[in-house]
């Protein structure tokens, strides 16, 4: 009951915040929407229909799955940021010094993040058709658990960075250095198999990868018998990935200083 207790209570502040700051809206939505209408439609003749991964429909219907990565990755970095600003605030010291177990402030800060990162992904789903993306009833709660943990490890990534550092200045300029490029490399923007032989290393060994993968699939590849579609493997190593993010954000709470 104090874990989640004290879980809850970081996630609610998170979202009243969030409600109360609705220019966020237009940070983590607008921008990634901005990408996809101009990559989409500016290098949509740059890509053959039928090569190198490119569906059917177009480049649209391609970067549709890496710009709903781009919205949980922005919507993680301006949540967990927060963190910052908590820590010169002294919020956050002052959460430190209450009875709760560490780990509560971890897994508030992060399912905080990880609900607001699927609320505005779920606005952009919206936008499916424009992309060709037909998404059924039937598929619908698959795409939200592969959203949910997808957005759960990059806002446990966005708190490890966060927490490391003191600075919004220097959170933006890991940003700009680490998490940006990550989202290029995950085939979000152009398919893995006409890269250079050591981008395409770097992509198989990026976490993003297996996330933009797992959207992909759901959203536009159903096997061969018909069946449900198969995202077992970078589904795993998703989840994975976010319980590693997790542990690493209980210990950098239970033993770095705020």
């Amino acid at each position: 009951m104090e874990l989640m207790l004290a879980t809850y209570t970081l996630w609610r502040r998170d979202i009243v915040r969030f409600l109360r700051q609705r220019s966020r809206v237009v940070g983590a939505l607008g921008t990634p929407l901005v990408f996809w209408v101009l990559l989409g439609s500016g290098l949509g003749s740059s890509f053959s229909v039928g090569i190198l991964g490119v569906p059917a429909g177009g480049y649209l219907e391609y970067f549709y799955p890496g710009t709903l990565a781009l919205i949980l990755l922005f919507t993680a970095i301006f949540s967990t940021i927060s963190v910052i600003e908590d820590r010169h605030e002294g919020f956050l010291q002052g959460v430190m010094v209450a009875p709760v177990l560490r780990i509560a402030i971890a897994l508030g800060k992060i399912l905080g993040g990880t609900t607001l990162a699927l609320l505005q992904a779920a606005l952009f789903l919206l936008l499916a058709p424009l992309a060709n993306a037909e998404i059924t009833m039937t598929m619908l709660p698959l795409l939200l658990v592969v959203l949910a943990v997808f957005a759960f490890a990059l806002t446990g990534l966005g708190f490890v960075l966060a927490w490391m550092l003191d600075s919004t200045q220097g959170f933006h300029a890991i940003m700009n250095l680490l998490l940006f490029p990550m989202w290029l490399l995950s085939g979000a923007v152009f398919p893995p198999d006409g890269a250079a032989g050591w981008i395409r290393v770097a992509m198989r060994i990026n976490p993003m990868t297996y996330g933009v993968t797992a959207l992909r699939t759901v959203l536009t590849g159903p096997d061969t018998s018909g069946g449900p579609v198969s995202i077992g493997g970078p589904l795993t190593f998703i989840a994975i990935f976010g319980l590693i993010t997790l542990a690493l954000s209980s210990w950098s709470v239970t033993y770095r200083r705020a």
